[in-house]
């Protein structure tokens, strides 16, 4: 039944990340409106599976990778879809969704049973680690996705080009407080996530740092969005450089995200 539910949630958020597509090619607003609804149909969708999952394999639906990943959509469509509730950037939806559309596809590649869990994850630490760090991450993508756009919005400005998609796209006013509002939320987050899951190496390893593959990754990019969040809040960055650095930022999160596990022996292997 859990899987039943979460090839719809990945069905309909294919069918959301069409139409915001469809939107900027017609450059019809309208179009993005009614993909974010989809969307948000999508992620009921999708919180039905994670209850029905959890109630399935008997542990939080947050361990094995393919679940990290799948909760990681989870939690950006979230965010997206209260962002843009109180925003009203729909369009920045044709940023997010093809992301979280990806992931889905990740996710189902691994999904259909029980995992094996290790020893070492049966804590509750463990589950709060992976909640904190993955719901941080997801708003540092989301900060992304919003400099993305901030980017391309302010290309169409400086070179004084009439340009319907322009005219379609959120002001840059917005991009940028939704790109310090995720930076604001995120870092304490991850910084409280990665904090939980030291204390559990410290109680399972005996050390709180094992100078892991993963866990280098993601201080590299914890000390890169560090800096980004000091710079707009001690100089007063905004607007084109914190856009581009969060950008920037966000690489060195998806090596850590993506590769390290794969290429990497890393104790993080199971997530």
């Amino acid at each position: 039944m859990d899987l039943l539910f979460f090839k719809a949630s990945l069905s309909v958020y294919l069918i959301s990340t069409l139409g915001y597509v469809l939107s900027l090619l017609a450059k019809r607003v309208l179009v993005a409106r009614i993909s974010t609804w989809i969307m948000a149909v999508a992620f009921v969708l999708h919180s039905i599976y994670l209850i029905t999952r959890y109630l399935h394999i008997g542990y939080s639906p947050v361990l094995s990778q393919y679940d990290t990943l799948s909760f990681f959509t989870w939690v950006l469509a979230g965010i997206y879809l209260i962002l843009q509730f109180k925003t009203k950037t729909r369009v920045l939806g044709a940023f997010v969704s093809p992301v979280t559309s990806l992931l889905m596809i990740m996710a189902s590649v691994g999904l259909g049973g029980a995992v094996s869990i290790p020893g070492s994850l049966r804590g509750g630490l463990v589950p709060i680690h992976v909640v904190l760090s993955v719901t941080g991450e997801a708003l540092f993508v989301m900060a992304s996705c919003a400099g993305a756009m901030y980017l391309i919005q302010d290309g169409f400005i400086k070179r004084r080009k009439l340009n319907p998609l322009s005219r379609l796209l959120p002001s840059l006013r917005d991009l940028d407080r939704i790109n310090h509002f995720c930076l604001l939320t995120g870092f304490p987050l991850l910084t409280m996530g990665v904090l939980a899951g030291s204390i559990w190496a410290r109680v399972v390893w005996g050390s709180l740092w094992q100078w892991d593959p993963k866990q280098v990754w993601t201080l590299a990019a914890w000390f890169f969005y560090a800096v980004l969040l000091h710079q707009r809040l001690a100089i007063g960055w905004k607007g084109h450089k914190a856009a581009l650095f969060s950008i920037l930022s966000l690489v060195i999160l998806l090596v850590s995200l993506l590769f390290v596990n794969r290429y990497f022996p890393t104790v993080h292997s199971f997530v």
